[in-house]
């Protein structure tokens, strides 16, 4: 796999030329422009390279691809709208530093493994430059950490929500391949906007009906969502991620068909079903060790040093080894005010809960056996293990992952939505072609239905 594939793989939706706004006085003048977005622009080069980077990607394959032309508009509006999603993630106040990027590529170095500087060495040979990729990755983990604050600000997953999916999961355990084509229709559609989008949904249908084009050659050529260049894939998901909406009709469904066009919140779709396939088939049951464990801490502050709670530690420990017992010594002399009062006792927990230093102590002693003082971040504590066990986290593991998976579906249903806000409040002009285009959103940029032939 080339480092261009590589690079591919690691920015979302397989573009990796996605780089910053570079500022006037830093442009040659025979660099063009492609786009002017908002304040910012696009260059042709940026374009260029997004454009080597798809070919790339569909080697042996480029029947799949649209004209050309077609491809460009897509390619530059997925450019645009990473522009877009940086721009915002700094407006606020999302930041990222020189040294996160250089931990990034490392780490996709040894992914690869390979050095940093092998590496480097492999994108020149690719054609694209060290540079490049670090603007592309560096764009990439923005737009990640918009989706993340944007999910923390406006996705709730309510425990009625997880009750309700394990109940459907019990039922059976079955997952679907999905794919789907979207003809996106901007925030207030006008009545002429939703007949051109329903003209349009209407004309893609009749060209794979016909056998035109397959289900992933239309989502390539016409969708509007972000996985277009993917071939509209969606992945596995059980029910509880599809919009309810689909989710009933994909039920009765064989692999193959086509669903649609169904008006939704982000414009009309088409929705194919690629796949069944049964996901809780051998399940294995999921346990934990859980350790019982009772503590004395003496903690390092402005009032007391290291050296003066160390050796306050040390008194307390050999309290306890000439025979003490630990609860009470920890009753008298703890300074967790919160576990002091129950003689230090922590309860039960797995071995990192208190992070890794802490775990290391609980694992390298017996029952019932007391660790010599260590030192944490609070200060110094000296911990008796009482018992360990076994706990099956099977069923709280299972609601973690269906709370995490109906987290996305809602996830991806809202940033969609905000991106479509996103694009329509911009300012865009196309710059490719004869002559400069005012951008619009992409469902009122292509007013006719796909005709016959593709």
């Amino acid at each position: 796999m080339s480092l261009r594939l590589l690079a591919l793989s690691l920015a979302a939706a397989a573009l990796c030329s996605f780089t910053s706004a570079v500022p006037a006085q830093q442009l040659q003048p025979i660099e063009r422009i492609a786009a002017v977005v908002d304040e910012g622009v696009v260059l042709q080069s940026e374009l260029d390279l997004a454009m080597r980077n798809i070919t790339a990607q569909y080697a042996g394959r480029e029947d799949q691809l649209p004209p050309r032309e077609v491809l460009e508009r897509q390619v530059l509006e997925r450019l645009v709208l990473t522009r877009l999603q940086v721009d915002r993630a700094r407006s606020q106040g999302i930041r990222l530093g020189d040294q996160e990027i250089n931990q990034a590529v490392a780490a996709i170095a040894q992914q690869n493994g390979m050095t940093v500087d092998a590496l480097r060495q492999r994108l020149a040979e690719d054609g694209m430059s060290f540079e490049e990729f670090r603007r592309s990755l560096a764009d990439e983990i923005m737009v990640q950490r918009l989706r993340q604050s944007f999910a923390q600000s406006r996705i709730n997953v309510s425990e009625a929500e997880v009750d309700s999916a394990l109940a459907q999961q019990a039922a059976g355990g079955t997952q679907y391949r999905l794919a789907h084509i979207l003809v996106a229709l901007p925030e207030g559609a006008t009545a002429d906007q939703i007949a051109t989008g329903q003209r349009k949904i209407e004309g893609i249908r009749s060209v794979i009906d016909r056998g035109e084009l397959t289900f992933p050659a239309a989502a390539v050529r016409y969708s509007d969502s972000p996985n277009a260049l993917e071939g509209g894939d969606l992945g596995w998901r059980s029910l509880d991620e599809i919009p309810s909406v689909f989710s009933r009709a994909i039920t009765e469904m064989t692999p193959g068909q086509i669903l649609g066009p169904i008006r939704g919140p982000s414009g009309f779709q088409l929705l194919q079903l690629v796949d069944v396939r049964d996901a809780a088939a051998g399940a294995p049951a999921q346990t934990v060790t859980e350790y019982h464990v009772r503590h004395i801490l003496v903690r390092v502050n402005d009032r007391q040093d290291d050296a003066t709670a160390k050796a306050r530690i040390d008194t307390l420990r050999a309290r306890v080894a000439g025979g003490a017992d630990f609860q009470e010594v920890a009753r008298e002399s703890s300074e967790d005010n919160n576990t002091r009062g129950q003689g230090g006792d922590l309860g039960w927990f797995p071995a990192d809960a208190y992070g890794p230093d802490f775990g290391r102590q609980v694992t390298a002693i017996g029952d019932g056996e007391v660790s010599q003082p260590f030192r944490t971040d609070a200060g110094w504590h000296v911990i008796q293990r009482v018992a360990q066990r076994q706990t099956d986290v099977t069923n709280e593991n299972r609601r973690a992952q269906v709370r995490d998976t109906i987290g996305r579906r809602k996830l991806e249903e809202e940033y969609n939505r905000y991106l479509q806000e996103l694009r329509g409040e911009a300012y865009v002009v196309f710059r490719t072609g004869d002559r400069a285009v005012e951008g619009a959103t992409p469902a009122a940029a292509e007013p006719v239905a796909p005709p016959s032939g593709g």
